[in-house]
């Protein structure tokens, strides 16, 4: 039970995640880097996911 979860906590991240760098990328004058970062974490949300799901 505790892996389920976990497994939801990491999806709602990832889905804030994602919301927050296409709000970034609309934002006039954000930083690339700061995007790149929150892609990156956002990838690594979803490659934990997919781990713990097979």
């Amino acid at each position: 039970m505790a892996l389920n979860a976990h497994l939801e906590t990491l999806k709602k991240k990832h889905r804030e995640m994602s919301e927050a760098v296409e709000s970034a990328q609309r934002a006039p004058g954000i930083d690339d880097l700061e995007v790149a970062t929150m892609k990156k974490e956002k990838l690594r949300l979803k490659e934990e996911i997919m781990r713990l799901s097979s």
